[in-house]
């Protein structure tokens, strides 16, 4: 039997340097070398967690990351497996979230090739689809270049703006010996860079502003991919009496907050005459709104409106990509990581505060007036949540509503979901771990995978994992619910199932309005009936405790407890409520 170490044996040394908890995967040929040289010669260190599908692999790898802000590395099969997970991989970017993504590609030596399958598992370069939307590729050649180009792969992902990388090893030298001896670099020393720190000039004309305005307004985006910045926001915003708009690409700010304006805005913003945009990708979204009447979009934002931003926006725009969002001109520009930037804003804040009276006025007389609007918002909220409390099917609110009160006591976190918007005003988010984001969960075929990945960073933790999960999305991946059974996932999923693919129905509805045709056939190609999937039946086949499908609305909520206590037991949990749209 040969004795030494393989390449892809090396391989193995550098992932272990780096610690990763877990690797995620879909197995494949093209890097069968690594597959063994994980299991036999690392010992299964970092653990396999086996994926139905490529893309589940890189979702719950990056779900994973927005939870803990540490990367997983997700391993895919050569072309065909990286075509499987490229929409997960360009969600990824989408968030600008750390993923390792590792492949293998048929020998690039021909010779090597078996025939037929390695040649069509094998491209030129192989990272050619995806070149767009990751921050770096790269295709070692020899051993100083595995070593090299990983730690280079993972300091890029980690250095802010973040993003997923790939990597794709020869299979001729995965299973060949190696010949150098080759140092395996100290993790230490390929740490990413110290955050980006604002301008200190830009920083004091900016507290001037604030200070100085009579309506701030703050627009947040991905501030809280810091934790601590969620506490950070609440001080500046609380100090200056600014309302806020939270995007929920994280959970930036308490959704009960006197200075939430999220869902409220238009009053405010027709007022303002400062806006700060931190991490705003899609700022246009914020401060913009359609008129229904012509179809046109428009500021609503007076004119003279000054506008600020910190953040990252400009730094890693794709050139195939057009996630950077309709273009806002601002007024001052700052280019720093918010998490830096915000407590010496702050600091600047205060100080100018402390010696102007006349701002302090402004501050109270705004702040008060901010929260008598959110809370008089947030009642008609409540109120409205019941209208049709008893119909059948259920109301997405009274989903919603059942669903908070059966969570509301214990230490819950919501994944993306379809309802999260709802759930944004009828339900109390304190903290930021209560909410990753809901960027990704706008993707069909998105909610199941990341809802896994983020079970997977708080496993064992004890919180109660929460997946709102609708029908039509979980129709394209319903075998990844194995992956919770096998792990143990502390899942709650709740099926949001109407019945339909209903993202595009609205939009059907509406053309056919715009074309004076009949609206009533706006369900043909949309419905999820005859047969009626059975997802209780369907979950409990992979494991799984589940009740349903539950049609009247009273009995949501002993399912609901039912499932929770099934799900403090070990074993995941699904209840399936049929729902209306409304």
């Amino acid at each position: 039997m040969p004795e030494g170490r393989y390449g892809s044996d090396l391989i193995v040394d550098v992932i272990k340097q780096y610690n990763f908890p877990w690797i995620t995967l879909n197995p494949g040929a093209s890097y069968r070398g690594l597959h063994d040289s994980l299991v036999n010669y690392g010992g299964n260190e970092p653990p396999m967690i086996l994926c139905p599908h490529e893309k589940i692999a890189v979702f719950m790898a990056m779900a994973y990351a927005k939870v803990t802000g540490k990367p997983l590395v997700a391993i895919v099969h050569d072309t065909v497996g990286l075509m499987h997970a490229s929409m997960a991989i360009y969600y990824a970017y989408l968030e600008r979230i750390p993923v390792i993504i590792l492949g293998g590609t048929g020998p690039m030596d021909t010779k090597e090739r078996r025939p037929g399958a390695d040649w069509i598992h094998t491209a030129v370069p192989q990272y050619e689809p995806i070149k767009e939307y990751v921050k770096w590729a790269h295709q070692p050649v020899g051993a100083h270049d595995v070593v090299d180009s990983f730690a280079r792969a993972y300091r890029i992902a980690m250095t802010e703006p973040q993003g997923p990388v790939y990597l794709c090893y020869d299979a001729g030298f995965q299973e060949a010996m190696l010949t150098d001896d080759v140092t395996v670099h100290n993790p230490a020393r390929t740490q990413p860079g110290t955050p980006m720190y604002a301008d200190p000039r830009a920083l004091d004309t900016l507290a001037d502003k604030l200070v100085a305005s009579a309506q701030p307004v703050i627009v947040a985006g991905t501030v809280a991919r810091h934790p601590e910045a969620f506490g950070y926001l609440v001080t500046l915003a609380e100090t200056l009496g600014a309302a806020v708009i939270d995007q929920w690409d994280r959970l930036n700010f308490p959704s009960d907050h006197p200075l939430n304006i999220t869902r409220m805005a238009n009053a405010t913003l027709n007022q303002a005459d400062c806006v700060l945009a931190l991490d705003a990708r899609n700022l246009y979204g914020a401060i913009s709104r359609e008129d229904a009447t012509t179809g046109n979009n428009e500021y609503i934002t007076p004119r003279n409106c000054y506008i600020a931003e910190i953040g990252h926006r400009d730094l890693d725009p794709s050139t195939w990509a057009e996630d950077f969002c309709q273009f806002v001109p601002v007024d001052l520009q700052i280019t720093a990581s918010t998490a830096v930037a915000l407590p010496e804003l702050t600091q600047r804040v205060k100080a100018r505060l402390e010696r102007n009276p006349d701002a302090q006025a402004r501050v109270k007389a705004r702040a008060e007036a901010t929260a008598e609007l959110h809370k008089t918002t947030r009642a008609r909220w409540l109120t409205d949540a019941r209208k049709d409390w008893d119909a059948i099917p259920m109301t997405s609110s009274r989903l919603a509503m059942e669903v908070w009160e059966a969570i509301k006591d214990e230490d819950w976190v919501l994944t993306v979901n379809p309802l999260w918007g709802v759930a944004a005003r009828l339900w109390d988010f304190d903290k930021p771990h209560r909410f990753p984001g809901n960027m990704g969960g706008t993707a069909t075929g998105a909610t199941i995978g990341l809802s896994l990945g983020t079970a997977l960073a708080y496993k064992g933790s004890g919180k109660l994992i929460v997946d709102i999960q609708n029908d039509g999305d979980l129709m394209f991946d319903a075998s990844a619910l194995w992956v919770a059974a096998n792990q143990r996932l502390p899942m709650l999923v709740v099926m949001f199932n109407n019945r339909a693919y209903y993202n595009d129905w609205g939009h059907q509805i509406h053309i056919a309005k715009e074309r004076g045709r009949p609206v009533e056939n706006a369900h043909i190609g949309q419905v999820i009936t005859d047969p009626d999937p059975d997802f209780a039946m369907l979950a409990r086949s992979f494991g799984w405790y589940a009740e349903g499908p539950i049609t009247d609305p009273k009995d949501l909520g002993p399912a609901l407890a039912r499932a929770i206590a099934e799900v403090k037991a070990g074993r995941p949990a699904l209840v399936d409520a049929i729902a209306q749209n409304r």
